[in-house]
């Protein structure tokens, strides 16, 4: 009996997380949509960085498809991986030099840009879940 609770409770934390991960970094997603300046910017850091600007589409995959694919439970270790690979580029092009910086108040400058990052890593070592529309 208590293999079966720790079961759902497993399944059910896998499940907020999942759906709070997702939500959370759609509204970025959404933002980027609503705001085009955005990714105008993110398309002169790729430049910056000598990278091919065609990758700026990875923004869409890593901040709307991919929490689509965690609210919906769709191949959600693969959703995991792309928000890793997104905030890693995000990391990477806009905050690294945030990366050894605390906020006044004695936090990590990147602890959003981190959670995301550790929360995808999670998703994908965990996958979905029973409450997953596609189990992995």
């Amino acid at each position: 009996m208590f293999e079966q609770s720790s079961s759902l409770s497993g399944d059910i934390g896998r499940l907020v997380l999942r759906l709070s991960l997702g939500a959370l970094i759609l509204f970025h997603g959404i933002a980027k949509i609503l705001h085009p300046q955005a990714i105008d910017f993110i398309t002169g850091r790729l430049a910056a960085s000598h990278l091919p600007t065609f990758l700026v589409h990875g923004v869409y995959v890593g901040e709307i498809l991919a929490p689509l694919m965690l609210l919906f439970g769709i191949f959600t270790r693969l959703a995991g991986v792309l928000v890793a690979i997104n905030m890693l580029f995000a990391i990477f092009l806009v905050h690294r030099h945030q990366l050894f910086a605390l906020t006044e108040n004695g936090g990590w400058q990147l602890e959003l840009q981190g959670l995301y990052l550790l929360c995808g890593i999670a998703v994908a070592l965990l996958g979905g879940g029973r409450f997953a529309l596609v189990r992995d």
